[in-house]
């Protein structure tokens, strides 16, 4: 009964951070570069990323989760230097980036 509770609990905590981060929004957008190998070989698709944001709003860390490596990087670059609004906690946030 205490595990079911305390699993419970964590499953409850974890929903709610990953809902009110989503409610975050971005101050400072910088778009992506379109890496010229890409250009070359008309290489186009999107690139999902998961992003840690301080309280501040500043991006803490980025993690891709799916993408054509050229482009991947790219987005990584870009997605450093995303600034969102202050929030109480850190949080998590899933974006795509689509070139």
């Amino acid at each position: 009964m205490k595990v079911t509770r305390s699993i419970l609990l964590v499953t409850l905590l974890i929903s709610s951070t990953i809902s009110a981060s989503q409610d975050r929004r971005i101050v400072h957008r910088e778009d992506p570069e379109y890496p010229q190998i890409a250009k070359k070989i008309n290489l186009h698709g999107t690139v999902k990323l998961k992003i840690w944001v301080r309280p501040d709003g500043a991006v803490r860390r980025v993690q891709c989760l799916g993408g054509h490596p050229v482009l991947a990087e790219a987005a990584l670059r870009s997605v450093k230097s995303w600034k969102y609004q202050p929030g109480p906690q850190e949080s998590t946030i899933l974006v795509e980036v689509r070139f």
